[in-house]
Order: C-alpha cells, then structure tokens, then sequence
C-alpha cells in the first residue's frame, strides 16, 4: 500500500556568514560550523522539541578530512541536539545543500518522519585543492573519448558553455559587475541580517617568552566576498585562467569560499501541534544529466521538469536564486530558458558572494526564505545550480 503524499513546510532557515578561502572563516572547522546553524536554527523554533526530529541530512562536496567521517552526525552531536536525532552526509556537488533540504521534505512528503533537519557544510580552506586531497580518476576517462568530458575542470566547461551559447566576455564580465552591485546594495540595505547567524571566530596565539596563550575574538556578521572597488575595466584587465583564448576569468567566475546553512522541515501535523509559523511550503525539485563537458546547462533541463511537477510556469516565479557557478553558464541557462533577469539574484550570486560547494543549495535556501517574509507579494522562489559531471538541479518553495 502506498503512502500518502503530505504536505512539507520549512520553519526555519539560517546560514553562517560566507567567508573568502583563506579568509576569516579559514580555521573554522566544517563540523563546527554546521554545528553552529543546526543550533540557530532549533532556537529559531523553540516551542518545538528537538526530540521529535528524525534525521539531519547533510550535504558536502568534498567529505572528507575535515568535514568527513559522515559530518552530518558529528555536526548534530556537537550542536547538542538529543542522542535520538540521526545524521547523513551527501553528494552531489554543488547541489548538495538544497538536494539535502528536498530529500528532507520528501521523508516528511511520504509520511516517514514528521520533523527533519537538510543543511550543507563546506571549508575550501582546508581542502589542499578544488578536487579534495588525493583525486584518483578511473582510467576509462582518459582512454574513451565519450568519456574525457568527465575529467574537464570546471572552468573548461564554462569555457565550452560560452563558446555554444555564444556569451561574450564583456557580458560575462557586466553580468559579474552586477553580482557585486546587487550584493553591496543587499549588504547596505541589511537584507542579509534575518538569514545570517554571526559566527565567532576564536584565535590562539602562544607567547613563547611568558608561555601564555592569548585568545582573540572577532565576529563575523556578513559575507567576505561583495567588492566595492570592482568595475569593468578591472574585470576586462584579468587574463582568462583556463583556456589561452577563453573568456573564463576569476572575475566572472564564483569565489571558493567555507560557509554552512541548515532549515527545519516539519509536516503539517507538527505544525499545528506545536503552533509552528511556515515560512514556505516545499513544492517540488527535480535533477537532470547533461554532456559533462557543458555541465553548467544542467539547470535548462532541471527547471523545466521541477515547474512541471510543481504544476506552475516559469513566468509565476517571483525570486530565482540561480547559483553562479561562472557567469557564463548562468547567462546561457537565464537566455535559453528565457527568464526574467530581474527576477534572477536579486542580492546578488556566488561570483560576489562566494560558492561554498555542498553548502551553496542551503545558503540560498535560507537567501530565498528570508526574502519571501520580508517580501509578501512574494509566492513562488526557486533555487537551482548546474552539477560537476553534468547535472543540475532545481527546488521550488511557495510562500504560505
């Protein structure tokens, strides 16, 4: 006998500040600062027992080190939350943060669990490089032609994006120039301050001569990335950096960054049981493959069938929060799909406020929700973002 489909609603959504790779998140452990947005957002809700949460499911691109031995349970035992409250750790790249959000909607949806944790957690800073700290590709990749899309680097698709879609550098690089500008106008506005909890960021510095140790305190209230001295003729003077006549610079490119985000997802039985206020009912998601060589198309086919599940068109979207992974896949996804570029990143995106891989979905979970209260005429919000091996993903949520 199948199960009943029920409805899931998100009751809270949080994030920590998106800290620069290597820059003042640098030595914030991964389980440390999920830990951190597991607890914010548990006090986000207090009339609600930890208790009844079922599971904590974690996304992570790159779990290991750090941020390995399934953080995902670590993260929960640190924020304190009872024995009883599982964790799992996740993949899929880039889309591992919403991904863990929508596989705990769809646990409450099928009527397994009543109360469920989706977050990501992400450090670069700790990763040796942009493919963990011993990559070991299968041999078949290098000897199969229809296989070497695989072993592409990201900035080469985004070069073979550009290059088949035929976006320009010079819109590459305005598109870029308006992240920056919409997320410093964000940041002055204080659009961020609902979704952020301020991280303390601890330093120990030993002094030989007295053989004490100083701790140094310094809080971190707001995402490291957003530049205000950036301007097109900065950008045009950056020299593409992977292709000798591309267009893919680190301008219009995300920045690698640590940051984590964390959501409660509960059904609607808890919700009244325990007079809970939604702030957005979880719609539908949907995954789609792509030729792994122009893997940041993904979301052209992602979109479609998450609105189609969703039962609306892309047009009744109201807030698009398209992950720029490069600008130029996000500006191939924005044309061929033909959405409203008003509508997309409007604070902002990844290229100025930094790309936490695993954590990214999360982050922007938590950016959307946040705008749908303080925003009512707000209804339908989407998040979505292209996958490495050539995938993408989409989530819808409606404001209720």
């Amino acid at each position: 006998m199948s199960a009943q489909v029920q409805d899931a609603y998100i009751v809270a959504a949080t994030r920590t500040p998106v800290g620069k790779a290597r820059g003042a998140m640098r030595n914030v452990r991964p389980d440390d600062m999920l830990a951190h947005v597991i607890r914010a957002a548990v006090d986000k809700v207090p009339s609600l027992d930890p208790a009844l949460i079922s599971d904590a499911i974690i996304g992570c691109a790159m779990p290991e080190a750090e941020q390995g031995m399934n953080v995902a349970r670590t993260g929960v035992l640190l924020a304190g939350l009872p024995n009883t409250v599982s964790g799992l750790t996740i993949n899929r790249f880039c889309s591992s943060g919403v991904q863990a959000v929508s596989m705990a909607a769809d646990r409450i949806r099928l009527g397994e669990a009543d109360a469920m944790i989706g977050g990501g957690t992400e450090t670069m800073s700790m990763m040796p490089s942009m493919m963990g700290s011993r990559p070991s590709y299968n041999p078949e990749i290098f000897i199969k032609q229809e296989n070497i899309g695989m072993a592409y680097g990201m900035g080469l698709t985004a070069e073979r994006v550009a290059e088949r879609w035929q976006v320009s550098r010079e819109d590459q690089d305005a598109f870029a120039l308006a992240s920056h500008q919409k997320a410093n106008a964000a940041l002055a506005a204080g659009k961020f301050k609902d979704e952020i909890t301020p991280y303390t960021v601890r330093t120990h510095l030993p002094d030989l001569a007295t053989g004490k140790v100083t701790v140094f305190e310094a809080v971190i209230a707001r995402d490291e990335g957003p530049r205000a001295d950036i301007g097109l003729d900065t950008l045009a003077r950056l020299r593409p950096v992977f292709a000798a006549n591309g267009s893919v610079t680190a301008g219009n490119a995300s920045q690698m960054s640590d940051g984590a985000g964390a959501a409660i997802v509960v059904s609607e039985k808890v919700l009244r049981q325990h007079n809970l206020k939604p702030l957005a009912r979880f719609v539908s998601s949907a995954v789609a493959g792509v030729p792994p060589e122009i893997m940041g198309i993904g979301p052209v086919e992602a979109i479609p069938r998450a609105l189609a599940r969703a039962g609306i068109k892309k047009e009744n979207l109201d807030w698009i929060e398209l992950n720029e992974a490069f600008a130029a896949q996000a500006l191939a996804c924005q044309r061929a799909l033909d959405l409203d570029p008003a509508k997309i990143n409007p604070l902002g995106g990844a290229i100025a406020l930094g790309h936490p891989l695993g954590a990214t979905g999360a982050i922007r979970v938590a950016t959307l929700l946040s705008a749908m209260q303080r925003e009512p005429n707000l209804k339908y919000g989407m998040v979505s973002m292209c996958i490495g091996t050539g995938m993408g993903f989409a989530a819808i949520f409606e404001r209720v």
